[in-house]
Formats: C-alpha cells, sequence, structure tokens
C-alpha cells in the first residue's frame, strides 16, 4: 500500500515493489525495492511526464530531499520524479553485515551480491515503469553510478527511455578495474597537489597527522581502527565542489595538548569516524570494484595492486622526505575490511567477489552506436571520480550524445548547480542549445 504525505511545496508517496532477485529467473525469489514519489503540490492531480533518479554510488540510496531543494525544483515544474533506492540500498532490502548473513555464509553471500549491479538496477527500473507509467517511456537522470546505470539502460532497454540524462558518470565501456585506476592516481595527486596550493599551511598538518599514526595506535570511537593509509584515502573529499574546505577545516584542529602531551582531538577523531565508516552504505565498498567488471579478469582488489605503481602513495617514504603527504580517494581497499566494524564480517565476502572470473558484459556498444534516445551528458572538467578522457570517448561513442563539458563544478555539479545544471542538460537533450 503506497503512503502519500506532504512537504513544502510538494506531495511525497512511499512506494514498494516486488522484483526478481535473478532477473533471469523471474519466477525465483524476490527482494522489495523501495521508491519515493515526488510531485509539486500545485500539480498533484495532473498526468506529469516521469523523470526517475539514479542516485551515484554504488550502495547509496537516492538523497533524501526536503521540500524542492537542489536540481529537484527544476524536475518539477514539468515532470512527476521517482527517487529510486537502488536494489540493497536505503530502504530496498538493504545488503549490510547485519542482513547478509540471512543469506548464508561468505560463499553465498557472494553469489547473491553480484546481482546487484547495474544491468539488475536497469531490469528493477523497467518493471516498475511498467507499472506506474502504463508502459510510455520516461526520463532518467544518472549521477555519477547511475550515469553508468543510464548507459547499460540505453545498451539493454533504450525503448523504456524518452530522455537520458547524465552527470557526472560517463564510464569507460570497455576498461579493466585496473585501466580505471590507472587513470585515477595521477588525478589523486593533481587534486593533492591543489588542495595544498591553496592552504600550503595544510601540508605540515597532513604531515604531522601521518607520523602520529605511524608511531601510535588509534582507534576511533566506533571502533575503526585508523591508520596512515585510512587517513590519506580522505582524499576523497576533494572530488566535491566543496571539499578541499572541508578538508581544510578537519585539518585545524587535528591535535589537542594533553597530560600525555600531543594527541588527537576527540572532535577530529569523531568527524574522522562519519568520514571514514562504511557502516551507512557497506555495499559500496563490497561491490565497488565490480561495476567494472565485464569479462573472465578478476577484478583482483585492483586498487590496491594498481597503487603499488605509484609508490609516491607510500605514507612512511612520504614522510621520509620533506615533501607534502598524497591523498587518495574513491578506492576500496582490502585493509578497509579488517578497519572498519562495518566491513570486517564481510572481509571473505569481499575477498571472493574480487576473485569472480564470471562478470558479464554491462554495455553494448553495436547498440549504443545506433542510439535513437536523446542523450546529455554534464562532464566534470577534471572529476576525481570519473575520468574525463575515458568519459569523453564513451561520449563519442554513442549515437547522439550530447556533452557539457565544464570546470565551473566538481563531481557533485548537479547537486551544487542545482536547477542550472538540470535545465542545460535537458536543453542539450532538446536541441535547444
Amino acid at each position: 500500500m503506497s503512503v502519500s504525505y506532504r512537504q513544502p511545496g510538494v506531495v511525497l508517496t512511499d512506494r514498494r515493489f516486488t522484483v526478481p532477485l535473478d532477473h533471469a529467473a523471474p519466477d525465483g525469489e524476490t527482494i522489495e525495492v523501495y521508491a519515493r514519489e515526488v510531485v509539486a503540490s500545485d500539480k498533484a492531480g495532473q498526468d506529469l511526464p516521469w523523470l526517475v533518479y539514479l542516485q551515484g554510488g554504488p550502495g547509496f540510496g537516492a538523497h533524501r530531499f526536503v521540500g524542492r531543494q537542489a536540481w529537484l525544483d527544476r524536475a518539477l515544474t514539468e515532470f512527476r520524479v521517482l527517487l529510486l533506492d537502488q536494489r540493497g540500498t536505503g530502504a530496498s532490502t538493504p545488503a549490510t553485515r547485519q542482513t547478509l548473513p540471512l543469506r548464508g555464509g561468505p560463499a553465498a553471500q557472494a553469489d547473491y551480491l553480484t546481482h546487484f549491479r547495474a544491468d539488475s538496477i536497469v531490469r528493477d527500473c523497467e518493471l516498475i515503469r511498467r507499472e506506474l507509467t502504463g508502459g510510455a517511456p520516461w526520463t532518467v537522470l544518472g549521477q555519477s553510478f547511475g550515469g553508468f546505470c543510464t548507459l547499460t539502460y540505453l545498451s539493454l532497454a533504450p525503448e523504456g527511455l524518452a530522455t537520458a540524462l547524465i552527470t557526472g558518470g560517463l564510464p569507460a565501456l570497455d576498461a579493466h578495474a585496473d585501466d580505471v585506476y590507472r587513470a585515477a592516481y595521477p588525478r589523486m595527486e593533481r587534486k593533492t597537489a591543489a588542495h595544498y596550493a591553496r592552504y600550503p599551511q595544510d601540508v605540515a598538518r597532513a604531515r604531522r597527522v601521518a607520523e602520529h599514526l605511524l608511531r601510535h595506535e588509534v582507534t576511533l570511537p566506533g571502533g575503526y581502527r585508523l591508520t596512515a593509509e585510512a587517513f590519506q584515502s580522505l582524499g576523497i573529499l576533494l572530488g566535491g565542489g566543496d571539499g578541499s574546505h572541508r578538508l581544510h577545516f578537519l585539518l585545524e584542529d587535528a591535535f589537542v595538548l594533553t597530560p600525555d602531551g600531543p594527541a588527537l582531538s576527540d572532535a577530529f577523531q569523531e568527524q574522522l569516524q562519519a568520514l571514514l565508516s562504511y557502516a551507512a552504505n557497506p555495499l559500496y565498498a563490497l561491490v565497488h570494484e565490480s561495476i567494472y567488471g565485464q569479462d573472465a579478469r578478476p577484478t583482483a582488489w585492483s586498487a590496491e595492486r594498481v597503487r603499488a605503481e605509484f609508490p609516491q602513495f607510500d605514507a612512511a617514504k612520504a614522510l621520509a622526505g620533506d615533501g607534502p603527504l598524497p591523498l587518495t580517494g574513491e578506492t576500496v581497499h582490502p585493509w578497509m575490511f579488517d578497519s572498519d566494524p562495518a566491513l570486517r564480517p564481510l572481509r571473505e565476502t569481499a575477498d571472493l567477489l574480487a576473485a569472480r572470473t564470471d562478470w558479464t558484459p554491462l554495455y553494448d556498444p553495436a547498440r549504443l552506436a545506433a542510439n535513437e534516445v536523446p542523450v546529455a551528458a554534464a562532464v566534470y572538467h577534471d572529476d576525481l571520480y570519473v575520468d574525463t578522457a575515458h568519459s569523453l570517448r564513451t561520449a563519442r561513442a554513442v549515437r547522439g550524445l550530447r556533452t557539457w563539458v565544464t570546470d565551473e563544478f566538481e563531481h557533485d555539479g548537479v547537486r551544487a548547480g542545482g536547477p542550472r545544471v538540470l535545465d542545460r542538460l535537458l536543453a542539450l537533450a532538446r536541441d535547444e542549445v
């Protein structure tokens, strides 16, 4: 049963759908998928076209907007919006250390999680679309990993799409995870250098924290084992529009003087726990590299292996000199499953997923080359999370795709730019600019 309620300027309806766990076995086991319908209060009774939003991640539920925030305000002028919690996230049969043991041991859990990639998400969308629209195609807005899903949608079921809009989410169609991370580490270096150029005082501050962690064992209030490598991973903040500033403020008050000498402050540790823990979205860590699996090659902890090709990221080696500490971001490593209490019970499951050799293709290059759906994509000039060169190569491989390449925003441009970003993409897709 759907339940409707109001927030300022909008009417919200909670919707739940039953879908097959494995779309290749439609009569088999089912799971529940949750989505929130949003419509402008003054249009609630109108017959509006639908826009479905696919959140970035993988592993994140749809953003919980209040009223008409960000891009949603523009969307509600002409659409009825569906904010989808992709399977395994949010309220859609969540996959966590608490729920996955219901599947059995690590092998059963790993088998289960193979059904949580973009192809299954697209098949869920198609079942939901037919139920909500009566078969009419809808518009999809895919942010980051949601854009990856949109390319899969155009490959598997383009008949379901009236328009496809992508923000910061054009993946390489044929790259192995190793290719993705070989392109990523140099970007991390550039983003780190840009941060230190903006805040030169942070060079000494970051070095001091890392030196402390190399000499001391630190466990954060929530049980997270803080290491120099974990501290370096805060570079993930640098992919957001305000991320450099957030990192600077975080480092300002890292230490306090105690009777035993300088120590990491409680306030600093509490913030680190919130930033580093995957308790809210463990699926991100579990399936992150599998989103690049498309052939018989295992991902095999790609980010960790490729990092060894960039020795400048070794914290101890960096601190042996007098240069800045390099930061990392958007990478998942085996040690995270030892450090994070939310991931520790899932380490063997993660190892099994990393070793799999039966991944199936997520994109159909021939179908994309013959695409007839209007597609527009925002490509951010030096995106930390998605390689710009990969994105532009993919854009050229999709017939009719129009790009807006900009350095005005970082990866979270659809949030930071709000209505203006969505308006630009709609105009591009409709050939109005």
